[in-house]
C-alpha cells in the first residue's frame, strides 16, 4: 500500500471514510467509536528512503508506507506529524505526540523512557564524504571536522571514536543539512544510518560511503511510544507487521525504496 501526504501533516483515514476532526493538540488517545482510535505520529522531515518529500511535494517511504498498511490491517486513525527527531521525541515526551515512528534506534538507554514495537528494520550505522575526497576512512579524521545529526546512534558512533581518531563534530538537526556541510567543504565527512546513506548515493546525492560500523552502533529501528503508555498501538502495529510481512507488502513497501 502506497501513501503519500503532503510535507508537514496528513490524517490517516485506514478503517474508515469518515474525516477526523477535532483531534486534540495534546497526545492521548481519541475514541473514534466503531472506527477505532485515531493517534497523533510523528515523524522526522527528512529521512529518505524512511521519510521524505518526493518531487511532487507529496510525504512518502518506508515509515510513512508501512505505517499506512498498518493501519489499513488493524483499522485504527491516525495524524503523521513530520516534524524533526528531535522534536518528534520532544513532542511524545511532552505529551504532543502518541508514538514516534523515524527510523528510531531501539537502545538500551531509550527502553528505559519509552516502550517499542516490534522492529520493523535492522540498520548499521556509516560514515561518508564527498565523492572523490582525499578522506578513505577513519584514519585520515585526524584534524579535521565531521558532521553529525543530533540524537542518532550515528552520532553516538561519531562521538565514541572523535578522540581516537582526533576530530571534531559539527552537529545537526536534518540529514540534508549535514550533507549540504559536507558537500560546501565545512566538513570532510558525515555519519548517518547506512540505508538512509546507501540511499542518498544511489539518488546522487555527490556522498560516497568509505567506513561502517556494524556491530555495537548496529540497531533495530522501531515505533517508540512513552513507557506504560498506548500499549493498545504498540499491540496493534505488532498484529498488523506480522500481517503485512506475511501477505508480502512488507517485502513491496522496502522493494518500492530499496530496489
Amino acid at each position: 500500500m502506497s501513501a503519500s501526504v503532503s510535507r508537514r501533516s496528513f490524517l490517516g483515514l485506514a478503517g474508515g471514510t469518515a474525516a477526523l476532526l477535532g483531534l486534540a493538540a495534546c497526545g492521548g488517545n481519541n475514541n473514534a467509536g466503531t472506527d477505532g482510535k485515531s493517534y497523533i505520529v510523528a515523524t522526522d522531515t527528512t529521512f529518505a528512503p524512511f521519510e521524505f518529500t518526493d518531487e511532487n511535494g507529496d510525504f512518502v517511504g518506508i515509515d510513512v508506507d508501512l505505517l499506512a498498511a498498518i493501519a489499513a490491517d488493524q483499522g485504527f486513525k491516525y495524524e503523521l506529524n513530520s516534524l524533526g527527531f528531535e522534536a518528534a521525541v520532544a513532542a511524545l515526551e511532552s505529551n504532543q505526540a502518541d508514538a514516534v515512528i523515524a527510523g528510531m534506534s531501539i537502545t538500551a538507554e531509550r527502553e528505559k523512557k519509552y516502550d517499542f514495537t516490534d522492529s520493523y528494520y535492522q540498520s548499521s550505522v556509516c560514515m561518508a564524504v564527498k565523492s572523490g575526497s582525499d578522506i578513505k576512512g577513519l584514519e585520515d579524521l585526524k584534524g579535521k571536522t565531521v558532521a553529525g545529526k543530533n540524537a542518532t546512534q550515528s552520532l553516538s558512533w561519531a562521538e565514541s571514536i572523535k578522540d581516537e581518531y582526533g576530530f571534531e563534530i559539527t552537529y545537526f538537526d536534518s540529514s540534508d543539512m549535514m550533507y549540504q556541510d559536507v558537500q560546501t567543504g565545512n566538513s570532510v565527512a558525515c555519519f548517518e544510518d547506512t540505508p538512509v546513506m546507501e540511499y542518498g548515493v544511489a539518488q546522487g546525492n555527490g556522498l560516497e560511503i568509505v567506513a561502517k560500523e556494524e556491530d555495537e552502533f548496529a540497531s533495530p529501528y522501531a515505533v517508540g511510544v512513552m513507557k506504560g503508555k498506548n500499549a493498545e498501538l504498540v499491540e496493534m502495529f505488532n498484529a498488523g507487521l506480522a500481517n503485512i510481512k506475511e501477505s508480502g507488502e512488507y517485502d513491496e513497501i522496502l522493494a518500492k525504496y530499496l530496489g
